[in-house]
């Protein structure tokens, strides 16, 4: 076990039993913090992701201001497609560019499965370093895309309403489209093994447009290159799936190796705890935009949400990443309220 002095995290991980459950915020490390908004006038995104000394001081931003449960790793899903030889930018006002997406078996031949310490071990320095900032106060989480979220911006170029390239890329190359696939995942496996290796206490794998999927295209084009993350890392971590959108694959997910389930705010708390049967962590789910609301109001309503998910085998999260604007101080009383909660 770890010398941590705030381990409620890994308890609900265990599905221990505790006085309340732990909370931590998607995107905690972001855009709605003043003190993020003056690096990120000093420094381009990538930049920030690839210097352990930003990183690591973004990491630790919000747990210096609030004082979450955990604390999650600034970095990216797309430093992976990065590694593996695609070309990605961070556009103002666009978002992630791939000027040469991915669009045919010989651009797939093109992509490689790299060596992780090479490509991406600025992230592991920079683990290494908010661990030293974090001095064991709270646990550390790592993540990665899914690798069909990464196959998304691969394919698409950009963001989409609904990644149709990508799609169209599955369904008409399905060849071409697995093989991707598979090299997504194979890195992925090795990158967060690296992780755990540098310290990290939990892995989050995000699968942010899972739910761009039917059920039937998602066991074939998500679920089962996830699963093979989740099998590769079980014994060595805790893993955390999330997909947004996905409250139909909540069954398999539940019956995997999975210590935890993100669950998104269009699933009830109730539907979660029935389609999971009941006895595996579940994270969320409380809607980002509720975060507008006043912060009483938000206090009660975190309260009725613990209420409904039990305070047992739960970790209190959003549904999805915190917004740019949301008021410090409703962002303080979503916290606040997890740590006021009296079952």
């Amino acid at each position: 076990m770890t010398n941590l002095k705030n381990d409620l995290f890994l308890k609900a991980l265990n599905g221990e039993t505790v006085d309340r459950p732990p909370v931590w915020m998607m995107r905690q490390a972001g855009r709605y913090l003043p003190e993020f908004m003056e690096l990120k006038k000093k420094y381009d995104f990538f930049t920030r992701c690839q210097t352990p000394e930003l990183a690591s001081e973004i990491t630790v931003q919000p747990i210096r201001r609030y004082g979450m449960d955990a604390a999650i790793l600034f970095s990216d899903i797309l430093v992976i497609p990065q590694a593996m030889n695609i070309h990605v930018e961070m556009k103002e006002g666009v978002g992630p560019w791939l000027p040469e997406p991915i669009r045919s078996k010989q651009d797939v031949e093109q992509v490689i499965v790299p060596n992780i310490d090479e490509t991406l071990g600025y992230v592991m320095d920079a683990i290494k370093m908010t661990k030293e900032k974090l001095n064991d106060e709270v646990p550390l989480i790592g993540f990665a895309g899914s690798p069909w979220t990464i196959l998304c911006y691969a394919v698409q170029g950009q963001g989409s309403k609904n990644f149709d390239l990508a799609k169209g890329f599955c369904f008409s190359q399905p060849e071409a489209a697995h093989a991707l696939l598979q090299k997504i995942t194979d890195t992925t496996i090795l990158y967060l093994k690296e992780k755990v290796k540098a310290g990290v206490n939990a892995v989050q794998i995000f699968d942010s447009w899972g739910g761009m999927l039917s059920p039937t295209d998602y066991q074939e084009f998500s679920w089962k290159y996830i699963n093979q993350i989740v099998e590769a890392l079980a014994d060595e971590t805790k893993v955390i799936v999330f997909g947004k959108g996905c409250w139909f694959a909540l069954n398999d997910m539940a019956r995997s190796r999975a210590s935890a389930l993100g669950v998104d705010w269009t699933c009830s708390a109730r539907n979660a705890r029935y389609l999971t049967g009941g006895n595996i962590t579940l994270q969320g789910n409380f809607d980002p935009s509720r975060l507008l609301s006043p912060p009483a109001k938000i206090k009660e309503m975190v309260k009725q949400m613990i209420d409904e998910f039990g305070k047992d085998r739960y970790i209190v999260n959003l549904g999805h990443g915190i917004l740019p604007h949301i008021p410090l101080e409703n962002a303080g009383a979503f916290i606040e309220a997890v740590k006021e909660y009296k079952g």
